[in-house]
């Protein structure tokens, strides 16, 4: 499965799971640790457990296991790295808290569909002028 492939099954099954602004950031030209971001959230411990348990579970189902899970236990920020892409599952007030939106604001934003829960996002990219 390519990365692409990939992180729309992750967009999918966040969303099967009621996962909120799912954003998809394609950051393959600003650095190489992965192709894409996949940034979502819940609104709960267990809500952000479940989105998280729902997309390695489906990708498992397609024979893809993550390489490195951390924050499961704790569930404010789960990260899911499948080396060609990396899985931020957050708690809504860790989400706006990090902003990793802002930080890789230079990251093209990949429209992946009209999903109940997408947000309409503006520019992410920061003013040069700044």
């Amino acid at each position: 499965m390519n990365s692409k492939q990939l992180v729309l099954s992750a967009y999918s099954a966040s969303e099967e799971k009621q996962g909120i602004d799912p954003l998809v950031l394609d950051i393959r030209k600003l650095t190489d640790i992965a192709d894409y971001f996949f940034l979502v959230h819940g609104n709960s411990d267990r809500h952000v457990r479940t989105i998280a348990d729902g997309i390695i579970d489906d990708l498992h189902l397609k024979k893809e296991k993550p390489d490195h899970v951390e924050g499961l236990k704790e569930a404010n920020w789960i990260l899911i790295d499948y080396g060609s892409i990396i899985i931020h599952v957050f708690h809504y007030q860790t989400r706006q808290f990090y902003n990793l939106e802002r930080l890789w604001g230079d990251g093209k934003i990949v429209k992946m569909s009209e999903g109940k829960h997408e947000r309409k996002v503006k520019s992410t990219r920061r003013s040069r002028t700044s």
